[in-house]
């Protein structure tokens, strides 16, 4: 492959990434008219200009585009044919009747997702999404939709890499590319540059835009931002609607399963009116209102207004969700990965021994801590290193008389820090860590010491091992250094369980959700403070351990482990990876740096305002407390909507189903029309109407026992069962207006219209609970209010003036009397239906969701974060 000039490179203002892969570094640098010090202001004001963004999707809100995607709607379409075919009939009031429903059903549709893309677009402002860059000669924090071609980024544990680069320096980097293959292995990265014509797969030198980094640190130069970058030619292809969740998934199988139903009834009412010599155009109109009266409009209006009033609800109790369907998501979450300082301890560590190497009392340690801690000479740092500081003897320790020569940071495999320094006693090797790693360093560790450890480690104290050794001449430190060390002692530290934290769980396994503990620290430890809070031990596995098993013995060791300690981020991703693969919903929960690629691996990653910037940018729920009890407030309220939406579902495959199928019978045996199209739409609309108030309803417990899930089987069980019951009670009725009061076609239609309003709305009590009887679980005010005024307007329309133009008449007082028997007989033979039904059965769990699905999901979701207004 040919390599470009640097003027042309100029001229457009970027660089492929597969072609800067084969450019040494000083090439890019000149090609992208940049330095290793970076841009200046200026020069990142005006390619800005030129380039725009480095944003691969909006998220303006247009109250324009919302109004326009309500009218994408079949079922809307359908309603508009109606109406226009009906006026230009000469039907004027069904033509009214339909263009009000039309109007009803846009203006609440609209309004609902308009409030609900404002609310996600004002989430997304509240998050930054942040990368540290280089600029003339500075490093600061940069909104990463900011970052231009020719800036110089740092990488770090944790980070997604904000645009294409092309490395300038790696230490022991990796990458984690699935986003872009679909492979979870990691990528080593390093800087040497590539043969030309190297795939994307192998850019071993270069970050690629969207991708996590998975180990190691490093540095590089933006080549490529915006839809320039690999992963933005994939997301911009995706286009801008997010990726289905399951939930969506369900609602859209649902609907064509509707349908699918709504045809069938369609076409043979129709054929039937043909055969029975029926004008056509009357066949027509009837077929349509069928159509319509089968399907519930209002579904996807009342989904959207329950998961905006969920993210209300949620902010409110302190849990920030960064889109809708978050709400959702914590509502699915059937296992808890969560980190155990701060969500299961105070998070407060406090040093509350310091031991010497026989075991007792002695002040050498604290120093050898105060040495070896990354934070230097001042009391910043991880929790640990400030814990020291703040200790009541650091003050007195001789700190000052040493000078550090060399640092050796702490990371995650070796599980220690080390430093060099000049003191009094010459130059000496310092090093602090986990105490089995640093004992296993050390040539001359006493017995006492090893069972002194074992008390503090059994009682739960985390416990910390120093060690040092002479280092004459060293100027480096490796990890080749940490060898040949004297034990110099241990620090004993406390980080107490919450006050409030055995509640929390007990009521996250109320709610049905597992939760286990994944830690860095030392197994008994954890186990201790899992004893302590009553939260069931059901097995251990370290790090070390998880490394010798693959990943079908990983997946069975899961279900029978609760404690994983000593791990690794890796470790900890590789953990959700697996739980995810068994089909399980899986959250964790994370603040700190190690915990960001367990975040981007989980169905939900959360995390707290408090945290590192790394793991709130990974998160997808932002805890304002770190508090398992706001977490399960958040699951509740997923499920509560679920729930809730639910119920319109249930009663959609019922009572709508139940009329029209009574409409078809009808149909075969009257010699008119059961019901005029614009009573059918009136009778839609005005029940409609009264299930607005669902998303307000009060969730039984029961039914927040445990996450609930699609599965269209029941749905159809549930449909077949009560439809028919539904048209039993429609057919008692024609047989009560026939046989009795004689009713001609005005009479019947009346009659029929208030009948089957009042059992399909009333049956909402019975089926919002799977309590028995339905009188025990209390529906919400809203709800029973707007239920009872949609039967009395019914009831009363007849008797208005408008009930002439509708074709209505006033029915007898007698009919009314024997109609509310036949209610109350038809709500009572749904109790009992449903106490047969939900004891056999509930909505299940379907099968596991597609990979690609997924894949294409994860895809969008990280490219959130590389959006504009």
């Amino acid at each position: 492959m040919a390599v470009r000039g640097a003027g042309a490179v100029r001229d457009e203002g970027w660089l492929p990434v597969t072609e800067a892969g084969s450019l040494p570094v000083d090439r890019v640098f000149a090609a992208l008219d940049s330095e290793p010090a970076g841009l200046t202001g200026e020069e990142v004001l005006r390619r800005r200009a030129r380039l725009g963004p480095n944003a691969v999707r909006t998220h303006r809100v247009s109250a324009l585009a919302v109004l326009a995607r309500q009218f994408r709607s079949a079922l809307l379409g359908l309603l508009l044919v109606a109406a226009t075919v009906s006026y230009f009939v000469g039907e004027r009031t069904d033509a009214l009747v339909i263009g009000v429903i039309l109007a009803v059903s846009v203006g609440f549709g609209f309004g609902n997702e308009y409030r609900a893309e404002r609310a996600g677009a004002a989430l997304h402002d509240r998050v930054r999404h942040t990368a540290p860059v280089i600029r003339a000669g500075r490093t600061g924090e940069v909104d990463v939709v900011d970052l231009v071609p020719g800036d110089v980024v740092r990488l770090d544990l944790g980070m997604v890499v904000p645009a294409d680069l092309r490395l300038t320096a790696a230490n022991r980097l990796e990458c984690d590319e699935s986003v872009l293959t679909g492979e979870s292995a990691a990528v080593a990265k390093d800087p040497a540059p590539v043969p030309a014509g190297t795939p994307l797969d192998d850019l071993a030198c270069c970050a690629l835009m969207g991708t996590v980094v998975r180990a190691g640190s490093g540095v590089g130069v933006v080549v490529a931002t915006a839809g320039h970058t690999a992963f933005g030619r994939i997301a911009v292809g995706l286009g801008e609607r997010q990726g289905e969740t399951e939930f969506q998934r369900g609602l859209r199988r649902f609907s064509l399963m509707l349908a699918r139903v709504a045809g069938v009834l369609t076409a043979v009412i129709f054929v039937i009116n043909l055969v029975l010599h029926r004008p056509v155009i009357d066949a027509v109109l009837f077929s349509l209102a069928i159509a319509v009266g089968i399907t519930p409009q209002l579904l996807p209006a009342i989904v959207t207004a329950s998961l905006a009033a969920g993210t209300r609800s949620l902010a409110r109790r302190r849990v920030l969700v960064k889109r809708l369907v978050c709400v959702e998501d914590l509502g699915n979450v059937e296992v808890l990965f969560t980190d155990k300082t701060g969500t299961l301890t105070d998070g407060r560590l406090s040093l509350a021994e310091t031991l010497g190497p026989d075991g007792h009392p002695s002040d050498a340690p604290l120093l050898a801590g105060l040495l070896a801690n990354e934070a230097a000479t001042d009391a910043d740092g991880n929790p640990m290193d400030r814990a020291l500081w703040a200790a009541p003897g650091a003050a007195g320790q001789p700190v000052a008389a040493y000078r550090r020569v060399a640092l050796l940071p702490f990371d995650h495999q070796r599980r220690r820090v080390s430093v060099l320094v000049d003191g009094p006693d010459g130059r000496i090797l310092v090093t602090k860590g986990a105490a089995e790693e640093v004992l296993a360093l050390c040539h001359d560790v006493p017995d006492a010491a090893r069972a002194v450890l074992a008390e503090r480690l059994a009682g739960g104290g985390r416990v910390v091992a120093v060690a040092r050794r002479p280092a004459p001449g060293a100027t480096t430190l490796g990890p080749d250094d940490e060898r040949d060390l004297s034990f110099g002692g241990l620090l004993v530290f406390l980080d107490p369980p919450k006050a409030d934290a055995r509640a929390a769980l007990d009521r996250l396994a109320g709610l049905g959700v597992t939760v286990k503990v994944l830690t860095g620290d030392h197994p008994a430890v954890a186990v201790r403070v899992c004893q302590q809070l009553g939260l069931p031990v059901t097995g251990v596995l370290t790090g070390a351990e998880l490394a010798g098993l693959d990943d079908a013995a990983l997946g069975a060791a899961i279900g029978r482990t609760s404690v994983f300690a000593r791990v690794s981020p890796e470790d900890k991703a590789r953990l959700v990876r697996a739980q995810r693969a068994a089909g399980r919903d899986v959250a964790f929960l994370g603040d700190g740096v190690n915990d960001a690629l367990a975040l981007h691996a989980a169905d939900i990653g959360i995390s707290v305002d408090t945290g590192t910037d790394v793991a709130r940018d990974a998160a997808d729920v932002l805890l304002l407390e770190k508090d398992l009890d706001v977490l399960a407030d958040g699951v509740t309220e997923g499920r509560r909507i679920f729930a809730n939406t639910i119920k319109y579902v249930l009663m959609g495959t019922s009572s709508n189903f139940g009329n029209m199928f009574s409409a078809a019978g009808a149909s075969a045996f009257l010699p008119f029309l059961p019901m005029l199209p614009s009573q059918i739409l009136l009778n839609n609309l005005i029940y409609d109407l009264s299930q607005v108030a669902i998303p307000t309803d009060r969730v039984d417990a029961d039914q927040l026992a445990r996450p609930a899930h699609w599965d269209l089987r029941e749905i159809r069980r549930f449909m077949l069962t009560f439809g028919p019951l539904s048209s039993l009670f429609d057919f008692l009725t024609f047989a009560l207006l026939l046989g009795v009061l004689h009713a001609g076609p005005v009479e019947f239609r009346t009659g029929w219209f208030v009948e089957s309003l009042a059992t399909q709305t009333l049956v909402v009590f019975a089926i919002r609970t799977h309590t028995s009887p339905f009188w025990r679980s209390r529906p919400s005010r809203p709800l029973f209010a707007a239920a009872l005024a949609a039967v009395a307007v019914a009831w009363l329309i007849p008797y208005l003036p408008v009930a002439g133009p509708l074709g209505f008449h006033p029915l007898p007082v007698g009919f009314l009397a024997v109609l509310v028997g036949l209610v109350l007989a038809y709500l009572a033979l749904v109790e009992f239906t449903k106490r047969a039904l939900f004891a056999s059965s509930d909505l299940l769990r379907p099968s596991r969701r597609p990979p690609e699905a997924v894949r294409r999901r994860r895809t969008h979701r990280r490219a959130a974060r590389f959006s504009t207004r």
